[in-house]
This record gives C-alpha cells, structure tokens and sequence, in this order.
C-alpha cells in the first residue's frame, strides 16, 4: 500500500503518553487513500508519540467499509525502498502486483509480504466482486546491513491456534505454540487474535520484544489497559507474558505486533525508508525518471503513482523514543539531553543559510551555525533564544545536527564550545570528531569575515 498523502510530512518522534501498568495507548488518525473519493485509512505508526515497535514503522488500518459506495481500493503503481510490507485482511480481496512480477490475491487469513529493499513497485487493486474491504496494511524496516535486498514475495496461510477462548493466526514469527516459515530480516512478531465474548488469555513472549496490540473490534484490555477499536497499545520490553482480556458482549479481534526495540535511525517519506535525506531525494528522482531500479508493473491498466513534492525542508533522522521511556522498571529522572516536551522542537538543515535551526510550535528558538571545508563540517556558533531558555533544546539541536553531518559523511569539527562540550559528553561521536587546528581556525576567521551573498 502506498502512502498517498499529497504532503507526507517526516513526523519527529518524541515522549509518548502514559498508561496502566507501563501500556501506552496510541490514536489514530485518519488518511485518504488516493484521490478525491479515497478510502480512509486510521494510521496508528508511525507518530510523535512512537515511530516503531520493534521493526514495525507503519500501521493502516482500514474499513469494514462497502466498495461500491467508497469506489473500493485503487493504488496505482507507486515504489517501496528499505522496507518490507505485510498485507493482512479480514474481509474482501485485492489483487496484487509487483515489478518482480507477482500476481497474488490478498484474502482474509491469507499473508503477503513483499520485500523492497533496494526498490521495488507494486499495485494494490480490490477484486470486482468485492463488497466489503477490511483489513490491515503494515511495513517493516529493513536494518542496515539488508536494507539493499533484493526485491521478493512471500505468501503464508497460518492454520489457526485454539488457546484459552482466543483463536490466533501467527503470520510471522512465532507466538502460542504456532511458527511462521516466512523470512524476515530482523525478529518479528505479527498474529491476529480473534477473542469470545469476555475471553481473558494470557501469553508468553519473548521479554526482548517490545509489543503493540492494534484493536480492530471489542473492548480490549492489555496489561489492564482499556484500548479502543483502531486505537494501539504498546507494551515495552521486558514482560515474560502478555495479557489480554475480551471485556465485550461479543467477539473482539486485535493485531498483535512485536520485535526487538530497533534501534536504528531512519528517514521515513512517502514509501521511501533511508537513512539520510539525500537518499530520499535520490529515490523519488530515481522513480520520477522511470529509471530501472524500481522496474515495471505489468497488467495494471493505468499510470503510476506520482511522488509528491519534497519539503521545502531537510528530512532529519528519527529513532524511537530513549530506553528509558520504554523500560516498565525506569526511575523516572528527566534525561538531561533530551527535550521534555513531545510537541514543539523540530530540527531542520537550512542550506542556504549554512545553519541548523530547531523550531517550537512553528518559532524558530535556536541555531547551529557551521561552515564546511572538504570533508570537514565545522560547527562556531550555537545559541538558543532567551524565551526558550532552559528547554533542553540546545542538546536536541546539536544531536540531529551532527547526526545529519555524520550521516552526509562529513568529519565534526568543534570550535563552538558548546558543540566541543556536547561532543566530549557524546563518546559515540568520537570516530567522527576532528580537533580544530591554528590553520583551520585562521580558514575560518577569514571566511567568516568575508560577507555573505545572497
């Protein structure tokens, strides 16, 4: 599936909302899937409050809605990188078609999944004979050392499991007793479970994992948390055995999602995951230009789906949320290098201006400045502005900054003091840190006492 929004926006993560019992509770919202008599979908990852559980970075869940009055779901050819997708239905039929020249149907119970790692296209087109669409659409990123795979399909019919009045099909990984042969490129969990009227089921997992329960249909409770239909809880690491209890007259069903924390930083735009924002760029170009990487969907009979326009702005990096956010067993101390509040602090490279800036609620608050000598990026001045004073936002500036740095494979240079601190405290930077030098530091008095142009 695609992301079809005409402006996808890179959302940055930041300090989820609380729950009983460690669980926190996710809303979704909801998105337009493609054109002006769209289907909507509740888009429950990725957030602000959560960018990923385990691998999983995006969650749509959509219908039971009739096709004929909703026009049914047409998704024109549009390209995948760095990701995998899961498409898991409980009504209706789409057709599916890949540039690696697949054809499938996508049926309730029935898992595809397809592997774009490098590139692939693909259309998504519900059947004529289709009355109802209902289901989930979920991605998967790949880590490093994979996310160049090769293109690939995979097709799974999980057999049902009876435990405890739940009925669960495990399509990935393993949960209940029951295995999923599918391949993936990092630890996952993904199982749907069907629970009676008021069923309680309690159910070992892997304690590594961090969870999320997508709730479909009843009033479910994780952990003692109440989740609402299209609403995400999500349990982090540590728990030997989840439960989950069925407080509805009827039938309740929910995905259940899991994985490892990964603890990669990605860029995630439109269908594209990266790492940097000039690997964004490159891969819309590349799908612009029709060039080979993303191939040809045969058989769809029509165009394909065009990219939006970038932001008018560089896409940083994002991670989940600090362990210590997700560990049940935190002290609950403020973490000195991260802002506190989840709402405001958005960073950006303005290139023009030769400077990071970070915003809050839409106001510019701070800068880092720097100038860049070969392969060196060299940081001088770092200020935030007086009504924004004691925010802890001069640290988040000054991270996303030199992660985009590193990322773009330039060498830190310090001469800002507050840049020579930050490194000092952040060992992790240290392979990338060159000293300033007498030579650099005359270079740089003289190329900043030469006026700007503009």
């Amino acid at each position: 599936m695609s992301n079809a929004e005409s402006a996808p926006e890179a959302v940055r993560c930041g300090t989820p909302g609380g729950g009983a019992a460690g669980v926190e509770v996710l809303a979704a919202r909801e998105v337009p899937l493609g054109g002006p008599r769209a289907l909507l979908v509740r888009r429950t990852l990725p957030q602000r409050a959560r960018t990923l559980i385990g691998a999983w970075c995006f969650a749509d869940h959509y219908g039971p809605v009739e096709v004929p009055a909703a026009g049914g779901m047409d998704v024109p050819p549009h390209p995948h990188t760095g990701l995998q997708t899961v498409s898991w239905l409980f009504a209706g039929e789409i057709e599916h078609r890949d540039s690696l020249g697949s054809h499938a149907l996508i049926r309730p119970g029935e898992m595809n999944l397809m592997t774009g790692g490098r590139g692939i296209a693909h259309s998504e087109v519900s059947t004529p004979n289709t009355a109802v669409l209902h289901g989930v659409q979920l991605w998967v990123a790949l880590p490093e050392e994979h996310r160049r795979a090769p293109r690939d399909f995979q097709h799974h019919v999980p057999e049902p499991v009876r435990v405890d009045g739940a009925e669960i099909r495990v399509f990935l990984g393993s949960l209940a007793g029951a295995a999923s042969p599918v391949h993936t490129f990092t630890p996952l969990l993904g199982a749907q479970i069907d629970l009676e009227p008021h069923a309680a089921l309690t159910l070992d997992v892997d304690p590594a994992f961090e969870h999320g329960l997508l709730v479909d249909a009843g009033e479910v409770r994780l952990g003692g948390t109440a989740i609402g239909p299209a609403e995400l809880g999500y349990a982090p690491t540590g728990a030997a055995a989840l439960t989950v209890v069925n407080d509805s007259d009827g039938p309740a069903r929910a995905i259940l999602l899991g994985g490892p924390p990964f603890e990669e930083e990605i860029v995630m735009w439109w269908n594209f995951i990266a790492r940097t924002h000039d690997e964004i760029v490159r891969a819309r170009e590349d799908w612009e230009a029709a060039s080979d990487r993303f191939g040809e969907v045969e058989g769809y009979p029509g165009r394909r789906l065009p990219a939006p326009p970038l932001p008018n702005a560089v896409i940083m990096p994002r991670r989940n949320p600090p362990a210590r956010e997700r560990a049940p067993e935190s002290d609950g101390a403020p973490e000195p290098d991260r802002a506190p509040d989840s709402d405001g602090p958005v960073v950006r490279r303005v290139d023009a201006e030769r400077r990071y800036e970070i915003a809050v609620g839409g106001v510019r608050a701070g800068l880092t400045a720097y100038r860049d000598r070969g392969e060196q990026r060299i940081f001088y001045h770092t200020e935030v502005d007086r009504a924004f004073a004691r925010q802890g936002l001069a640290p988040v500036l000054v991270e996303q900054a030199l992660h985009d740095a590193r990322a773009a494979g330039r060498r830190i240079v310090p001469v800002c003091p507050y840049v020579a601190r930050f490194v000092k405290k952040h060992p992790e930077f240290a392979d990338a840190v060159d000293q300033p030098t007498p030579q650099l530091l005359n270079w740089l008095e003289a190329e900043l006492a030469v006026p700007e142009r503009h």
